[in-house]
């Protein structure tokens, strides 16, 4: 299967609800981009305690979501164009059900690695105008996920991507936010087998271990 990265996307914080700002609104670059430890040049987190960080590096979404999104949200404008989930790449053909944590990708001459779901917040809701679709994330299981860089590169749309090497096959991102963040009851040392996966980011694995205690 061949991959071809959508566009790229970088944000800086603007005014988002009274006197909070947010970096959730993206703007499609044109170009080269490099990408290092920290994310995508020119992108930037308005709230560093709980955005961005090496472990957060770069944030995928599916766009073979967006038509499931379209019919839920009657064609909501947002959908128009990439960016709307704040996502720094897009691409058709990857999604929770085939990326698993610990796969590690080439995407233009950078090599990244997959840390973690993306555990979606109420700026969603508020960007969009809607209330639920934070919600509807959760229980779909539509979440998209982050990348912590390996590699430091340059990327560009229409670059291929390629997995590279495979992480924990079992473990798919889809798994992993169901059961940490969706809520689906786990089986007999789930739990524990997941709080051991190296690749998974330190926030996620800390979930896993409280979730045993």
């Amino acid at each position: 299967m061949e991959i071809t990265l959508g566009p790229v996307m970088v944000g800086k914080p603007q005014p988002f609800r009274g006197d909070e700002r947010s970096s959730i609104s993206k703007y499609r670059t044109h170009g080269p981009v490099r990408i290092g430890p920290g994310g995508m040049a020119g992108d930037e987190q308005a709230d560093k305690a709980n955005h961005g960080g090496a472990e957060m590096a770069i944030h995928h979404y599916p766009r073979d979501h967006y038509a499931s999104w379209e019919k839920e949200l009657d064609g909501h404008e947002l959908l128009a164009r990439p960016g709307a989930f704040g996502e720094n790449i897009s691409t058709l053909g990857l999604t929770e059900e085939i990326i698993c944590i610990g796969d590690r990708l080439r995407i233009g001459s950078a090599v990244v690695e997959v840390s973690q779901g993306r555990t979606p917040c109420w700026k969603i809701d508020h960007k969009f105008g809607r209330k639920g679709i934070t919600r509807r994330i959760v229980e779909t299981g539509r979440c998209g996920w982050y990348y912590r860089v390996l590699v430091p590169g340059m990327v560009t749309e229409g670059d291929r991507i390629d997995v590279i090497e495979r992480g924990y096959g079992d473990w798919s991102v889809a798994r992993v936010f169901a059961l940490l963040v969706a809520g689906k009851a786990p089986k007999p040392g789930e739990m524990k087998d997941l709080s051991k996966l190296v690749a998974l980011s330190e926030a996620w694995r800390k979930m896993a271990r409280a979730k045993l205690d």
